[in-house]
């Protein structure tokens, strides 16, 4: 085998709201680098340990007998410690396959990285062509993008150039993954089987907790046409029936957005979906066209209830466009999902109040609560790090679930209360949970929404 990719295990745990409500999504960097590296003639296999339920403890069991050339494997910042345990033993029992770390943690962090003896390689920003180059032998010394040791050294090459065009890709290797392992998080779908797609790279905000502009400050996407390739697809061979697009900002290129609504109409695709979006990308004629198209449901990160926070995080909205959108997204016939966070930089017991405040007065079908939380790469982070406020850099602690800063205008253990109190508060309203039974038109829908209220009467009563 010439490639090896390993996608790892994910433990969530206990304090954690997602703990057993989040998605099981294909990893979708390595499913395009298999597919481009097949593409090249290369012997191509995934393992998803996170899909297949695989702890590190198990991990050697499912690595192949023969060593392959090379073993690459991604991570977020929450992932990282887990990719690294996985490369150390891949390596134990691999000693000369070279193992390559790709991701957003590598790029922001990659001396850091690389650090590791079992790392090999880096792959930094966007990895295809960097990948490709180094499968096929180029000197590594020339390969833009990679970071690599020699004799030592740590070495970081250059950043290559940005890919222009997304439909250049291939569909990724769904054939390589567990397919009847993914699904979407309770409440996001309508329908079953449901998957997770990803189809532009970027974001139009410049938020400061947001790692957005990684790839840039142009955002690229992939063509109408080349969705509805894909969907077509995922329907004819896996029997798909509703999807969650977790793009940044969907909706952020209005001509794209009406081509896609007019392709599935014309096509008559029969596809439920929804979507992540801003408040200042949409209004009541596109939120329309996306519901005769099978959109059910549109996520916007609102992030705070207080105007001041919003400006400290630069997330440039305002409260009465967040009250405007989500009144048309209403009016369209959309189930609005809206996502909050708490315990930003200048939050306040008062900010937090307003927050949770603001959540119910605008009562969405769906809201999140998360935790600040500033990742390496980001402004947020270099701020906390200038102001010497990080709690810790344990990167497993930074899953949204608890507080890694501290700030001086609020005590963490306040932030951990309201944490807990803007889920209580939000979704034990009686008139919420009769709002949700009314809307309930099948078993499905009960069903749907059974495993959140557990899960929320669970975390409720966890110390």
């Amino acid at each position: 085998m010439d490639i090896l990719f390993l996608n790892p295990p994910w433990h969530k745990k206990s304090g954690n709201i997602w703990k057993s409500v989040s998605s099981c999504m294909p990893p979708f960097g390595l499913g395009i680098l298999a597919a481009l590296a097949r593409e090249s003639g290369f012997s191509v296999a995934i393992i998803d340990y996170n899909a297949e339920r695989v702890g590190l403890d198990r991990a050697q069991e499912y690595l192949p007998s023969s060593a392959p050339k090379f073993i690459g494997i991604t991570a977020t910042t929450i992932l990282i410690d887990s990719a690294l345990e996985l490369a150390k033993i891949a390596k134990k029992k691999y000693p000369d396959t070279k193992i390559i770390i790709g991701g957003v943690h590598a790029t922001v962090m990659p001396k850091e990285t690389l650090n590791h003896p079992e790392v090999d390689y880096i792959l930094m920003g966007e990895g295809e062509n960097s990948f490709l180059e180094l499968l096929a032998g180029k000197d590594p010394r020339t390969i833009k993008g990679l970071g690599f040791k020699n004799n030592g050294e740590i070495i970081l090459n250059p950043p290559q150039p940005m890919i222009p065009d997304l439909n250049v890709f291939p569909i990724m290797a769904y054939d390589l993954l567990p397919m009847d392992k993914y699904y979407s998080a309770p409440c996001s779908y309508k329908r079953e089987p449901s998957l997770g797609m990803i189809t532009s790279r970027g974001c139009p905000g410049r938020c400061t907790f947001c790692n957005g502009d990684l790839f840039g400050s142009v955002i690229r996407f992939r063509s109408a046409e080349k969705m509805l390739e894909e969907i077509k697809f995922l329907q004819g061979k896996y029997d798909v029936n509703d999807i969650v697009f977790y793009d940044d900002t969907f909706t952020s290129n209005r001509k794209r957005m009406k081509d896609f609504c007019r392709l599935l109409i014309e096509n008559k695709i029969d596809l439920t979906w929804s979507c992540f979006s801003r408040v200042d990308t949409v209004d009541l004629e596109i939120l329309r066209e996306m519901k005769k198209a099978g959109c059910h449901q549109v996520m916007y990160g609102v992030e705070s209830g207080d105007p001041q926070i919003l400006s400290n995080i630069n997330k440039k909205i305002s409260l009465e466009k967040v009250r405007e959108t989500v009144a048309a997204t209403k009016k369209a016939g959309l189930e609005v999902r809206l996502a909050f966070m708490l315990g930003s930089p200048g939050e306040t017991e008062e900010t937090l109040k307003k927050t949770i405040k603001f959540a119910i007065d605008l009562d969405p079908d769906l809201v999140s609560f998360n935790i600040t939380t500033p990742y390496p790469g980001t402004q947020m982070f270099a701020w906390a790090e200038q102001q010497k406020c990080l709690i810790n850099k344990n990167w497993p602690e930074y899953d949204l679930a608890r507080p890694v800063m501290t700030l001086p205008t609020v005590d963490s253990k306040k932030i951990l209360y309201y944490y807990k109190k803007a889920h209580r508060q939000f979704y034990f309203r009686p008139s919420y949970i009769i709002k949700k039974m009314i809307k309930m038109r099948s078993f499905n829908d009960f069903k749907n929404n059974l495993k959140p209220f557990l899960s929320l009467l669970k975390f409720n009563f966890e110390k």
